[in-house]
């Protein structure tokens, strides 16, 4: 009965994880002070590839999912699936709700806005990791790297990747030519505060609120 709840529990984290950064990417796109690290390189990539954005994401996450699937498939489960066919639909649903309420939002409040959703962004990744039920595929590169390079954080593998995403980002951008008042609404300040803190941040919730909240707070690990 106990590992039977702690299953249950696990599937109720992972949907909650991918529910909830749905929405704080959504918030992330309304607030337009710069978005994910992630999809900074494929706003970047999606300027230089002639192809619909929707098509290209698809690939860029195949290939991210090639990776885990040789690397380490254990990160490959429920979660993947969920993050793969609904994010999208669930960003776009923030986004709107986001622009039905609070049309013509002030800088102040889009920067709250922009700051509630790094924390929540923080949270659901912590609670899909910990849920253990597959992550995403870009969630995947940096866990996979962490665990095989033993000397290195996880935190630190993280910051690493979304400087490397962010770094790309801006040159595809530049590269294809656009201007740079669209440069920083794809990479702004919410981008570079994610790349820098979003480790650090991912392992905070990971020991305060996901842990206990699958363990329970007074069981041994």
């Amino acid at each position: 009965m106990k590992d039977k709840n702690l299953f249950v529990k696990r599937i109720i984290m992972s949907v909650a994880g991918v529910v909830i950064c749905g929405i704080s990417v959504g918030m992330f796109k309304f607030a337009a002070l710069g978005i994910d690290p992630f999809q900074s390189l494929m706003a970047g990539l999606d300027a230089v590839i002639p192809i619909r954005f929707g098509t290209l994401y698809v690939i860029v996450n195949a290939i991210l999912l090639l990776f885990a699937l040789v690397f380490d498939r254990r990160k490959i489960g429920i979660a993947t699936l969920i993050n793969l066919f609904l994010l999208g639909y669930i960003v776009e649903f923030s986004q709107g709700l986001c622009e039905k309420l609070m049309p013509d939002a002030p800088i102040w409040l889009r920067v709250i806005i922009l700051l509630v959703a790094i924390v929540i962004l923080c949270l659901s990744s912590a609670l899909y990791f910990t849920a253990n039920l597959g992550v995403s595929t870009y969630d995947a590169v940096a866990l996979v790297w962490s665990e095989r390079q033993n000397k290195i954080k996880f935190a630190y593998c993280r910051v690493i990747c979304d400087f490397v995403c962010v770094a790309l980002g801006v040159i595809l951008l530049l590269i294809s030519g656009q201007p740079i008042t669209e440069v920083f609404g794809s990479v702004g300040i919410g981008t570079i505060i994610t790349a820098f803190f979003m480790g650090p941040l991912i392992t905070f919730f990971n020991k305060r609120v996901a842990e206990p909240m699958l363990y329970g707070k007074w069981e041994e690990r």
